[in-house]
């Protein structure tokens, strides 16, 4: 799991279209990344429509929004189509990126994880340094906590 303060690791998903998106092709752009279980269910639409009411104001930043799960690429266009959703959502079906992120696995009682999506966010700066994460998070914090931390961040492309 990248830890704040370190260059975020690159990787590579899917978008809605079947169009791949790289986190290393979006240098000189800081970067929102949510996490959320399940497409088209309450509280992932309550983050997923917040991020889109908010996106104006996230872009006014110079930043880019990108919401992952493990739905497939056809699930996340239905759920983008119906929820008026301006930004990509990327598919990781076999949770390589939110495994490789510390999202992947609920812990129940430090003994076992059920296999499902932790809600959470990253932001990521121009140079692709993590500046903010939280795994584990509330669907609006998310959201919140996001855009907060792109108001705080001063950094300048390199």
């Amino acid at each position: 799991m990248p830890n704040v303060g370190e260059v975020a690791p690159d990787f590579e998903l899917l978008n809605q279209e079947g169009q791949p998106v790289r986190l290393s092709d979006l240098r000189g752009k800081k970067v929102v990344i949510f996490a959320f279980p399940k497409a088209n269910t309450g509280g992932c639409n309550a983050q997923a429509c917040a991020f889109r009411d908010e996106l104006p104001r996230i872009q006014s930043k110079n930043a880019v929004v990108f919401g992952v799960s493990t739905d497939s690429v056809e699930t996340l266009k239905g759920w983008k189509q119906s929820k008026k959703l301006q930004y990509d959502l990327l598919s990781d079906p076999k949770h390589t990126f939110l495994d490789a992120w510390g999202a992947w696995g609920i812990p129940v009682l430090s003994l076992i994880k059920i296999p499902m999506t932790m809600r959470s966010y990253w932001v990521i700066d121009e140079n692709g340094k993590l500046i903010d994460a939280q795994v584990g998070v509330a669907p609006t914090d998310s959201v919140d906590k996001a855009i907060k931390a792109l108001e705080a961040n001063t950094s300048v492309t390199v």
